[in-house]
């Protein structure tokens, strides 16, 4: 699959996000040139792990860091602070399709390669600007930022755990990563909204924006009834107590019984009398949306935690999914991986001469001749 095939791409990018999204570029076919300056190399490429258990490090880990975000591009040295190497760079800018820059606001324009001296030379050219602020934010614009520090920032440290914990930041780059993905996104849109107008824009990504894309939802609900999200701890958006991680006697397993049919199929799996749960739910609610209403959260949690405490996670995930609830055995992302990687969704990349391998690039396109649905359609069942 290369739609982007035939468009060029300048790319001043490093570390994550911009990389991220001028992989995806590469990847659908784009032409992707990577700047570096010389002696000032991304630093991705020296990347190390952090300790594995017995306190070695992965020695691959700085090339596989690299080359899963970089594969498919070409690379060009050019120190752009000489005349020689600014003339060199607006030269690539003036053939180009997609100018990314991924440096703090300002970096380039003191070298001549800002959007309005891009713009001159080729007025077709779709410039991303990628940064945690954002160019259009006055008087923070300028500031730096890393993945934690906007989960800091945007109130996503203040999301995990539960009332009195301290903030908590999600567990991976999911700021840095999302960023990479909707500048790719905004990209491809507007060299879309170029077929049809002929001309190129800046685009303005900041990794605040792209955070509160990730709470859509909450952000949504705060911007118009001013409200204030609670802390969940583990529990799910439904905020129903049946959508919750619970122990069990060898590990953890999500449950997601958000809805009243739901809950009944859970207590039926978990062998929970009916009589339990009367007085604990309001059946009066449960007309209005369907979802799981309760007078006594706190004792159907327990309730259905001493359920499953004593039983296998596996076991239960298996059983909970045949009886129609929604459940997943928690696993590391190293058992994720080991027990999903070989199933049919997930489309491997090998990627250089390691290999380094990566999950894709998220989808699998199905032609029409090779699909196969592997569900049960209802109402097909004679």
């Amino acid at each position: 699959m290369t739609p982007l095939l035939g468009i060029r791409v300048v790319d001043f990018s490093h570390v994550i996000a911009g990389p991220f999204a001028t992989f995806y570029l590469a990847q659908l076919g784009a032409e992707v040139t990577k700047v570096e300056g010389p002696g000032r190399s991304d630093m991705m490429r020296a990347a190390t792990a952090p300790p594995l258990q017995g306190g070695q490090r992965s020695m691959r880990t700085g090339e596989s860091a690299f080359e899963s975000l970089n594969s498919g591009k070409s690379f060009a040295q050019i120190d752009i602070t000489t005349p020689a190497g600014r003339r060199t760079a607006l030269e690539m800018a003036a053939s180009a399709d997609v100018f990314v820059d991924n440096y703090r606001p300002g970096i380039l324009d003191r070298h001549g390669l800002g959007y309005e001296e891009v713009r001159a030379i080729n007025s077709r050219i779709i410039y991303c600007a990628i940064s945690g602020y954002g160019q259009s934010s006055p008087g923070v614009a300028q500031r730096g930022a890393y993945d934690h520090v906007i989960q800091g920032l945007t109130g996503m440290a203040m999301l995990a755990g539960a009332d009195g914990d301290p903030p908590v930041k999600v567990g991976f780059p999911a700021v840095d990563t999302t960023t990479g993905i909707l500048a790719a996104f905004a990209i491809v849109s507007a060299l879309r909204e170029r077929d049809r107008t002929d001309r190129g824009c800046m685009l303005d990504i900041s990794m605040w924006g792209a955070a509160l894309q990730l709470m859509y939802p909450l952000v949504c609900d705060s911007l118009n009834n001013g409200t204030r999200p609670e802390r969940l701890g583990n529990q799910g958006y439904s905020g129903s107590p049946a959508a919750d991680i619970f122990q069990c006697r060898d590990g953890w397993i999500a449950v997601g019984a958000n809805t009243q049919a739901q809950l009944v199929k859970l207590a039926g799996a978990l062998e929970i009398a009916p009589a339990l749960l009367d007085g604990l739910l309001d059946m009066k609610a449960r007309e209005v949306n369907g979802l799981v209403q309760t007078v006594n959260a706190k004792r159907l949690k327990q309730l259905l935690s001493d359920a499953m405490v004593g039983e296998s996670a596996a076991e239960l995930e298996e059983r909970l999914n045949q009886a129609g609830v929604p459940a997943a055995r928690v696993r590391s992302v190293h058992e994720f991986l080991e027990e999903y990687r070989h199933r049919g969704l997930l489309q491997p990349l090998e990627l250089g001469a390691g290999p380094t391998l990566t999950p894709g690039l998220g989808w699998k396109v199905i032609q029409e001749s090779e699909f196969a649905p592997t569900f049960e359609h209802p109402g097909r069942h004679g």
